[in-house]
């Protein structure tokens, strides 16, 4: 038996996550709301790439500190730094410069040290108004540094050879017992 595809298949009940918001956060709901009338409107790719990621989820919404962030923010004067997730604070570094930054959420310290250094803390119906289209803006992510990424591969073909390399596998322990069968070894089959 095969597939109704004139029925719509069987993938029933899954709707886009940017068709439904999944999210409980009333101010999040209105943000979306407004970023997605101001893609619509506007034809901007800005826009539509702020709405795409207000409807991550968080773990796809991961901080930045404030010192990549003053990294990327070099020479670049005049300009807002939008992040759409939280902005953290980093004690490593001594002294925080003067820039204007845009995010969904700011730990106390990193505000205090934003304002301090005579910069600005913004929040994206504020940047809505200062620049619908996102003109003068540096769309930033923080990292996606968690422990589970080191576990999935890269894109798998029978050609790619470098498909599990620096792959870490999922071992009940390390030793001479353990993954060293078929697959590990030229003698038996094949080896990666």
């Amino acid at each position: 038996m095969g597939i109704d595809l004139k029925a719509g298949g069987r993938r029933t009940g899954h709707k886009s996550s940017t068709k439904v918001v999944k999210t409980a956060n009333p101010y999040n709901k209105l943000l979306i709301k407004l970023y997605k009338f101001l893609s619509r409107r506007t034809d901007s790719k800005f826009c539509a790439t702020v709405v795409k990621r207000l409807h991550m989820s968080k773990v796809n919404q991961p901080p930045i500190g404030l010192n990549r962030l003053a990294k990327y923010m070099t020479n670049k004067d005049g300009k807002t730094a939008v992040i759409v997730g939280k902005v953290t604070d980093d004690v490593r570094m001594m002294e925080c410069p003067k820039m204007s930054v845009c995010a969904l959420a700011f730990t106390e310290n990193a505000r205090k040290r934003i304002e301090a250094a005579g910069g600005e803390c913004l929040t994206f119906d504020q940047l809505a108004l200062r620049a619908p289209k996102g003109t003068n803006t540096v769309l930033l992510r923080g990292p996606k540094s968690r422990s589970a990424l080191a576990h999935f591969g890269h894109s798998t073909s029978v050609t790619n050879p470098h498909t599990h390399d620096g792959v870490k596998p999922y071992v009940r322990s390390n030793g001479r017992k353990f993954e060293r069968a078929r697959g590990r070894r030229s003698n038996c089959g094949f080896k990666i």
